[in-house]
């Protein structure tokens, strides 16, 4: 079923909306037939940037071949003017859907500066022709507006080919090409304004056997500008101050333009490279990988799409990895700054805390999702919420066809299975079927990282808590009376917890005042062995301890005349 389909298929009216779509021949921006006929306007295009030059520098070349040349002069006007017709027939994506509306795709198209190119590169200047002549093709310059469809299509191809390395080069080739044709032609030019053959840097005389052949003439020119443009040398000396003129800006534009690209022509496809795989995802890689384990057709397409999308809409989807070395506080503005459009849309995030904003957006892991695309099914295990950025997602039905619901930018789903609601009988299972219409802008958000962000703001736990109760009673996945057992539960649970902390207090109040009278104990007896050591001093000495000092050394507490000495004073506070 296409896009434009899905948004307005309902179950009751298919074949109306199936005649709709087939009364609608709108291109898509990213599919095949756009692509195919941006390839096809190369050809228009480069005819008039290369061969309307040519023609106005090279008489011969436009008298001979005339009618050859208003033939594809008219053919080049008829591409152009269908190209207008494609523009006004050419899809925009909105919210990550193509729209088909012809109105909307013309009025958004005129109100474009692309619209006035456009318009200027066909008007009728062939009407001087009447006054000037069929041989004055300069009339036609105005067709070198539509080269920015030139660079489009090469933009396209790039991301599609296979070797994009390879096409670079190539495109750097043709555009060096064109630049010495421009040159060769306006040398041609000079000389047959100041003369031929009046010195030697001018083109000889073309009376001179074998100068006065078209081919020649052309490639005597473009030799002659290929020598200056690449600075080799070996050139005639100039004569008069236009030849001067001439070369001086030949040699200028050689040193700012086609020297520098040839000498910085591998870092230049580096730096693209490098560019590339820090913003985007290397699809190379996934490509070989494709390749080498034979992935089918389909498949390969579905995954080649999903990249060139990214590529064409400039997405990122590793905006942590660019951002990863900037300070913590610095990350987290830079982030608020960018996606605070899309989180004020979300229900639960307004009005919050501009902490709690800095702490979700450094979680938040942008994803891509492409058309017809599940994001998740009923009965999958919940390990995630979502956050729509941008683009629409529908709740489908087990067919995958019946919509029961459209979700739009600054939604949000996914919190039923990963927040514990009492009562839920799906535990934490996806409860509903949820598949991307078209290209979809996600921010993902873990189960681990919502717990850590919302433990600190239970207010909008609480207002999560209540979403997904209300979404479970719709869907009839709320056990009412499970539910009121596990409050009671929860509620005599916590009792328990606060009747046990009061005990734990008690009994710490209690050991607190034992370890008080511990010490106290302790101090007490200290002090009472401290008064016995003192008082026992005072004691009369045995008299076998008396003879043995009179024998020896006067023992301890006698004086020399063995008389024993008692201290007259106790201790320090004793009576």
């Amino acid at each position: 079923m296409s896009q434009g389909s899905q948004v307005k298929t309902t179950e009751s009216s298919p074949p109306v909306v199936t005649k709709a779509r087939k009364s609608l021949p709108v291109l898509d921006p990213s599919g095949d037939y756009y692509y195919w006929w941006l390839n096809t306007m190369v050809f228009p295009v480069m005819y008039n940037l290369i061969i309307v030059v040519c023609r106005a520098c090279f008489p011969d070349l436009q008298h001979s071949y005339l009618v050859a040349w208003l033939v594809l002069d008219y053919t080049s006007d008829l591409f152009y003017l269908l190209d207008i017709v494609v523009r006004f027939h050419t899809g925009f994506l909105e919210q990550g859907i193509l729209v088909v509306d012809k109105g909307r795709i013309s009025s958004r198209y005129v109100r474009t500066w692309s619209f006035f190119l456009d318009l200027v590169s066909l008007l009728p200047t062939d009407v001087a022709y009447v006054s000037l002549g069929p041989h004055t093709p300069m009339l036609r310059l105005n067709r070198f507006l539509r080269v920015p469809r030139l660079f489009e299509a090469f933009d396209r191809t790039e991301t599609r080919t296979a070797y994009p390395n390879a096409f670079r080069i190539a495109k750097l080739m043709l555009y060096i090409f064109v630049v010495i044709h421009w040159n060769s032609c306006l040398y041609f030019a000079l000389s047959r304004y100041l003369g031929f053959g009046r010195d030697i840097w001018v083109y000889p005389d073309p009376a001179q056997p074998g100068f006065e052949r078209l081919r020649r003439q052309y490639l005597y020119s473009f030799y002659f500008s290929t020598l200056i443009l690449t600075t080799v040398g070996d050139t005639p000396l100039p004569a008069r101050e236009e030849e001067y003129l001439f070369m001086v800006g030949d040699f200028l534009l050689a040193v700012m333009g086609f020297a520098t690209i040839m000498g910085s022509m591998s870092s230049v496809i580096y730096n693209m490279n490098t560019a590339d795989a820090a913003f985007y995802p290397d699809h190379a890689l996934v490509k070989k990988y494709m390749k080498l384990h034979h992935v089918n057709r389909r498949l390969e397409r579905r995954v080649i799409d999903w990249y060139q999308h990214l590529q064409i809409n400039k997405k990122m989807t590793n905006e942590v990895a660019i951002l990863q070395h900037l300070p913590e506080r610095l990350r987290a503005e830079v982030a608020v700054s960018v996606h605070l459009p899309t989180l004020s849309r979300v229900q639960i995030f307004q009005n919050c805390e501009a902490s709690l904003l800095e702490e979700l957006v450094l979680k938040l892991q942008p994803q891509t999702y492409s058309p017809g695309e599940y994001v998740c099914r009923k009965g999958d295990i919940g390990r995630e919420m979502y956050i729509i950025r941008e683009g629409q997602l529908a709740v489908v039905a087990d067919d995958g066809v019946t919509q029961y619901a459209v979700l739009g930018a600054g939604l949000y789903f996914g919190e039923i299975s990963i927040i514990n609601i009492k009562g839920n009988m799906s535990g934490n299972r996806r409860t509903a079927n949820i598949k991307s219409l078209g290209y979809s802008d996600l921010f993902c958000l873990s189960k681990e990282d919502l717990r850590e962000v919302l433990s600190e703001y239970p207010q909008a736990q609480a207002v999560m808590e209540e979403k997904g109760r209300e979404i479970l009673l719709k869907l009839n996945k709320l056990d009412v009376n499970a539910e009121a057992a596990e409050i009671a539960l929860q509620e005599a649970t916590e009792a328990r917890l606060r009747g046990l902390d009061q005990q734990l207090d008690d009994l710490q109040t209690k050991f607190a005042r034992l370890l008080a009278e511990l010490e106290s104990s302790a101090l007490k007896i200290a002090y009472r062995i401290e008064r016995l050591e003192w008082q026992t001093r005072e004691w009369p000495m045995p008299e076998e301890l008396i003879e043995a000092d009179d024998e020896g050394e006067p023992g301890e507490g006698m004086s020399k005349d063995g008389e024993g000495r008692a201290d007259q004073e106790g201790p320090p506070g004793l009576e």
